[in-house]
């Protein structure tokens, strides 16, 4: 039987060079295992003869002892899946027990978005008298006018700014690049912070990375999140960085734009996936209803009539 590590790390490399998954996606598919293997020592369960009672057993004892819920538990039983088709193609075994899991159902989860107002509020907190603060300030002006992805936004090079066109290069899940646009405003704070800021974050430091750290290298996800959520800490709305994509998806729908172009613009792989926008707009546009017009709602039902008795219930699903 091969070294559980050795296993392991020929399992990284079928995921990231043979099937070119994401780093993510990677890291958490290495992640899970390691746990399942180390559970299959635990447990004196040999690899080569775990069942699907096996499985079930292991995903029963993550539940109760981790507490995971139904959105990671679909993670841990893609990982699985994921796997066992390695350990397949490798001739350890000839099944994949995990094949026969159903991942529990989800419900939807409608991402966090902001309004416009929230949205201008929160940049013109950030303080731009200082390099790091003008770098923000442009980073996530680009990543609003674009609706980049964390990964993608630290992923950027210099050269993929194409101010004449409006145009970035993004590299997206998966490695895959696609065209994004900004806009003039996003524009404005790149070229300031490109003359102004970058030159003296970079020192003497030589790097290709468009966004950087005061150390002069490649700006990081954690450094992102962290600068983000201190920026939103002193306003109530969501300290959550992906947000800023979120609501750049909703305003293009709402603004009149088709679904398809919407996916491409986001390097959505599956259309369902820019289907959530849908179900946030129309979320959005009752809460906005019921704020500016709150004589027509009464405890989450909305009346015809505000004479009338009769009401109409609305559907949360809509």
């Amino acid at each position: 039987m091969i070294p559980w590590q050795d296993l392991l790390d020929q399992y990284y490399v079928r995921l990231s060079k043979g099937e070119h998954r994401a780093p993510l996606t990677v890291a958490t598919y290495r992640g899970e295992i390691r746990l399942f293997l180390d559970w299959l020592t635990e447990t004196q369960v040999r690899l080569e003869t775990a069942d699907t009672r096996s499985l079930v057993r292991y995903l029963e004892q993550r539940r109760t002892r981790d507490r995971i819920n139904a959105r990671t538990t679909a993670k841990v039983i893609a990982a699985l899946r994921s796997f066992f088709r390695f350990i397949i193609d490798e001739r350890i075994r000839c099944d994949n027990p995990a094949d026969i899991l159903e991942a529990p159902r989800q419900g939807i989860r409608l991402p966090p978005v902001l309004t416009r107002e929230s949205v201008d509020q929160v940049l013109g907190l950030i303080d731009t008298s200082t390099p790091w603060g003008l770098r923000n300030r442009a980073l996530y002006e680009l990543m609003y006018s674009a609706g980049l992805r964390v990964s993608e936004a630290v992923s950027l090079n210099v050269r993929d700014i194409r101010f004449s066109e409006g145009l970035i290069t993004v590299r997206g899940k998966g490695n895959q690049e696609r065209f994004a646009i900004f806009g003039e405003e996003a524009a404005s704070w790149l070229k300031r912070y490109l003359a102004e800021a970058r030159p003296q974050l970079a020192g003497s430091q030589q790097s290709s990375a468009l966004f950087i750290n005061r150390a002069g290298r490649r700006f990081s996800r954690k450094g992102m999140w962290k600068s983000y959520a201190q920026i939103t800490a002193p306003v109530e709305v969501s300290s959550k960085l992906h947000a800023l994509r979120h609501t750049f998806a909703t305003a293009l729908l709402a603004g009149g734009a088709d679904l398809r172009s919407v996916q491409e613009l986001l390097g959505h792989a599956d259309l369902t996936t820019t289907q959530i926008y849908t179900h946030v707009d129309t979320s959005l546009l009752k809460e906005q209803h019921r704020h500016y017009m709150p004589k027509l709602w009464a405890d989450g039902r909305y009346r015809t009539n505000p004479e009338s008795t009769v009401q109409m219930k609305v559907n949360n699903e809509d």
